[in-house]
């Protein structure tokens, strides 16, 4: 939430958020095609955004956490583009949208938050469509894991240890690459002392050695 808010504004923005709603792990929050009406703060847990693509296939299209906006999708038709799954039991907070729209238009403050969070995301899908569109499957699965570890720690988390709410699979899906490709390569940056791994405890043993897969240094000539 925005920092500077009056205690008056502070009192409409807290009945904003209001409703809570809690999501069983593996329940949907919302499905495509759903009509739009809230963005979900989420309060605990862990999701995915997934399209069917269409032979039929599950797309991961993003993963959430806590302290993350979930739903901006829905703006721009009125209606969800994907669902958003929930990878492990959580809560979120439910943010009706016209509500916000409307008290945006008296609190400049929670205006200029909103639209640094849709920018923030709008941001973020940039990253993974450059991510995905040039890089090898190494740097793919380095990068996913050094902003997974980053946004963490935004949070407060550990900066070097993370447990992964999604599978092999799901992580394949979300970078474009096969299953076997999404081990292979988790275990070579195993033997390359860069991780430790175990399930889907992931501990960052070498940052800067992912870092500099994804931006390998320049040589001048």
């Amino acid at each position: 939430m925005p920092i500077g808010l009056s205690v008056e504004e502070l009192k409409r923005v807290d009945e904003l958020v209001a409703v809570r709603r809690p999501v069983k792990r593996g329940a949907a929050l919302f499905h495509a095609g759903e009509k739009f009406t809230s963005l979900y703060a989420i309060r605990t847990g862990f999701f995915k955004t997934c399209v069917n693509t269409e032979d039929g296939r599950d797309q991961v299209t993003g993963f959430q956490m806590a302290g993350e906006i979930i739903g901006l999708d829905g703006i721009v038709n009125d209606q969800h583009t994907c669902d958003a799954i929930a990878l492990e039991d959580a809560e979120v907070c439910i943010l009706p949208f016209d509500r916000i729209e409307e008290i945006s238009r008296e609190v400049n403050a929670l205006q200029h938050h909103v639209h640094k969070i849709m920018s923030r995301e709008i941001v973020r899908e940039h990253g993974v469509m450059l991510l995905l569109g040039s890089m090898r499957a190494e740097e793919r699965l380095a990068a996913f894991l050094l902003n997974l570890v980053q946004r963490l720690q935004t949070r407060g988390f550990s900066k070097s240890d993370l447990v992964l709410r999604m599978t092999r699979e799901e992580i394949g899906s979300y970078l474009g690459m096969k299953l076997e490709t999404v081990s292979r390569t988790f275990s070579k940056f195993a033997e390359e002392c860069m991780i430790e791994v175990s399930q889907r405890n992931i501990r960052i043993l070498d940052a800067d050695a992912l870092k500099r897969i994804v931006n390998p240094p320049q040589h001048c000539h």
